[in-house]
């Protein structure tokens, strides 16, 4: 045989195997104002801020495998709706648009991201500091592309231990299980550490004048510092209410930095306890598709905080709208994203049907659009009042669960 042709030969196959290889890059970028802007914990005026504890970020990890790209974005805020998602999206050229997750954490103390309009319509929103958070995003995620490399994989999902979340209107009444997913690099070290957990980073909130990430910031600290790479965190179904256990005798709450802290670096040592006796996968599949949604608006309240709010969002028409739901599945995990915050037996109904024993439920992930309930649940109990008037309305946890089951059965099974 030729030896040029044979060159060109072996030349060809070591190209291909290298583009079929799995890789992954994350970035970071801090996206803490300054000066400080008011908080905002939820519908209503946003309140000052005089001091800060820890930063807020965009955290950005890429996977790569063949023709497959996808970017997995947390951003430090209550919620981050389509409409800032979307800007980001056509700024980034590197990743389709569809390709392209970005959740919010839900700390209940960073600036409002919706434009919560008040009772005369006026919303306090910071427009060019969101601006900044678009670009930033976007920046963010063009990085972790420049720092693509071949990459092994670990996902791990099982119980987080100890005193972390619980259901404030029902104690148990939660989902205990925490995913983690890790990229490693050739020498072994992590590139990513994503976690994936149920609760509302609400430690502190949003009336004490304190802007941070709540207990986001001292996971990411534990993980980093005990591992190094990027720490990651995705929010799962946490409504209706999952909160921090931060319960003392005698019903007292500890709403300090400190249980920030403490919760934060229990969850973090939780999720490398889960992943650390996981192995190791080599050039793992990545799967990723995409599918739009509508959902009808019968709130009055969601009605006139869509209309009201200067960010613009599209209605498909004068009472839905409409939002992107993902699918992905890396390696053996199968991860699919929620709009919103669904309520934990949503959660846990849509996971026994996911295809794996490894699912993930990416909460206020694409879009951020309030409660999601069952129409079994909505307005059915004193206690589901505000979750009720604060979601979308009767239909929306079951228009996403029939859509999830749907792309579930539609879509191949994960694979190592």
């Amino acid at each position: 045989m030729n030896k040029t042709f044979l060159f060109f030969i072996l030349a060809f196959i070591t190209a291909s195997a290298h583009a079929q290889q799995f890789r992954a890059g994350a970035a970071v970028r801090v996206i803490t104002p300054n000066p400080l802007l008011p908080i905002s914990g939820g519908i209503g005026t946003p309140k000052k801020a005089t001091e800060k504890k820890g930063d807020l970020f965009v955290r950005a990890m890429v996977l790569e495998k063949g023709t497959t790209r996808v970017a997995i974005v947390s951003v430090d805020n209550l919620g981050w709706p389509s409409v800032l998602g979307n800007r980001s999206r056509a700024l980034i050229k590197s990743i389709r648009p569809e390709n392209v997750l970005i959740g919010a954490t839900h700390t209940h103390s960073g600036p409002d991201a919706y434009g919560f309009p008040d009772q005369s319509g006026k919303a306090l929103a910071d427009l060019p500091y969101l601006d900044n958070c678009v670009r930033q995003i976007a920046e963010a995620v063009e990085e972790a592309v420049t720092k693509l490399q071949p990459a092994t994989l670990k996902v791990a999902v099982g119980e987080a231990k100890g005193k972390i979340a619980f259901n404030y209107y029902a104690d148990e009444l939660y989902d205990p299980r925490c995913g983690v997913i890790q990229a490693l690099s050739a020498s072994g070290k992590p590139i990513v550490t994503l976690v994936n957990y149920a609760i509302h980073p609400e430690v502190i909130g949003s009336g004490r004048g304190i802007l941070s990430p709540d207990l986001c910031g001292p996971l990411y600290d534990k993980i980093e510092s005990k591992t190094g790479g990027v720490a990651l965190f995705m929010n799962g179904a946490q409504g209706g209410m999952v909160t921090a256990d931060v319960r003392r005798q005698g019903g007292k709450e500890e709403n300090t930095w400190e249980e920030c802290i403490r919760i934060g670096e229990l969850l973090g040592e939780e999720a490398l306890r889960l992943v650390g006796t996981a192995p190791v996968l080599e050039n793992p599949s990545l799967y990723c598709a995409s599918r739009s949604v509508a959902f009808p608006i019968e709130s009055e309240m969601m009605k006139y905080i869509i209309k009201k709010s200067p960010l613009g969002y599209q209605l498909t028409d004068a009472d839905k709208v409409s939002t992107q739901i993902n699918l992905l599945n890396i390696g053996p995990a199968q991860i699919l994203t929620i709009p919103g915050e669904a309520l934990p037996n949503i959660g846990y109904y849509v996971k026994r049907h996911m295809n794996t024993k490894f699912p993930f439920l990416f909460g206020l992930t694409n879009d951020a659009f309030g409660y999601m309930l069952t129409k079994v649940d909505f307005n059915s109990f004193k206690r589901y009042e505000y979750i009720s008037r604060t979601s979308l309305g009767e239909m929306t946890g079951e228009i996403y669960i029939d859509n999830a089951l749907k792309f579930i059965t539609e879509s191949p099974k994960p694979t190592p």
